[in-house]
């Protein structure tokens, strides 16, 4: 009888301590800070408010997430830089401005090396296959943990002076980019004058005719009030970005355990809502576009083919930064 006492008052012990050293259990919450550059309202920042509601709410409250979004705390680079020294905690950043941290990135900027026929293929490889795999470890590489790689969209042209339909109506157009190097040369080998600028002053940019031009997803650009300023657009899609949500490693790697499955759960949990809501959120967009008297062109597909005629030779001048295993992960996703 007295074994079988001890042998029980040994089990509720043991689950006291495995209890007590919980990183969930701990009476101290846990604080985490997220930085992002995303408006109010856009799919991104939806999706980190519900990443902080589901953590927040599976912890119980102890663990926190205190959102910064809208630039707040400065651009996706300046945020990311923030959290590669460790001066902050998580950050999100867009697949091109990622490119700054590693070139592994620039994949994504490949002018129509994805379609949006062929997402769901893409999320599961990013989520759970080679491809998210191979992009985890190029990050840790990098002292970041990637914790989910958030929908963004598909970036068609806009512009405030002249509208943007065939190739030719491009010509020397000054158009805002991002610092990604693939979408630099994408604009010079659509014979336009690309600008690198901040997403945060893009709009004083447009506002005082630094630029005539940017290329974005229409939700993005109407939740950042653009449309104010824009007068034409097309559907180019020609280029996929994602926003991913970055975690410093080290701080990551010294998160109790339970902390830790949390934080990847919910990102998996949240991917399932934010993915979900990012078609209508576009379309709604452009509806609203068109009503605010916005000219939409819809590209033909000679149109369309011209567009990535010429900018498919943008693949070759970075071949030797990309590795091709790389590349053939991605375009093994578009089948």
């Amino acid at each position: 009888m007295r074994n079988r006492v001890t042998a029980l008052l040994v089990a509720l012990l043991t689950m006291v301590t495995l209890l007590a050293t919980s990183g969930i259990a701990q009476a101290k919450a846990i604080t985490l800070r997220l930085a992002h550059p995303m408006a109010p309202g856009n799919n991104v920042t939806l999706g980190y408010e519900k990443f902080k509601e589901i953590v927040e709410k599976k912890s119980e409250g102890k663990v926190k997430i205190q959102l910064f979004g809208n630039c707040m705390l400065g651009s996706d680079r300046v945020t990311m830089e923030a959290v590669q020294r460790g001066t902050l905690e998580m950050a999100s950043s867009s697949s091109p401005n990622m490119a700054n941290f590693s070139p592994m990135f620039m994949v994504f900027d490949l002018p129509y090396i994805t379609s949006p026929t062929h997402q769901k293929n893409l999320y599961e490889a990013l989520d759970s296959g080679d491809l998210g795999k191979y992009l985890s470890t190029e990050s840790e590489k990098i002292g970041l943990k990637p914790i989910m790689f958030s929908e963004y969209g598909y970036r068609n042209f806009v512009s405030r002076t002249a509208p943007v339909t065939n190739v030719a109506s491009l010509a020397n157009m000054k158009v805002r980019t991002t610092d990604s190097p693939v979408e630099v040369a994408v604009a010079k080998a659509l014979t336009m004058n690309p600008a690198p600028i901040a997403w945060g002053e893009v709009y004083t940019a447009l506002q005082q005719g630094t630029v005539d031009g940017e290329g974005n997803t229409f939700s993005l650009l109407y939740d950042a009030k653009h449309n104010e300023v824009l007068k034409f657009a097309n559907d180019s899609a020609h280029n996929y970005s994602m926003h991913i949500l970055m975690i410093n490693a080290k701080v990551f790697a010294g998160l109790p355990a339970d902390v830790q499955q949390l934080l990847v759960d919910a990102g998996k949990e949240t991917l399932v809502y934010q993915r979900g809501i990012t078609n209508e959120l576009e379309t709604k967009a452009k509806q609203k576009f068109i009503e605010g008297g916005i000219k939409v062109h819809t590209l033909t597909a000679e149109e369309r083919a011209e567009y990535v005629k010429l900018t498919r030779p943008v693949w070759d001048l970075f071949a030797d930064r990309i590795p091709k295993h790389l590349l053939d992960l991605v375009l093994a996703t578009q089948k």
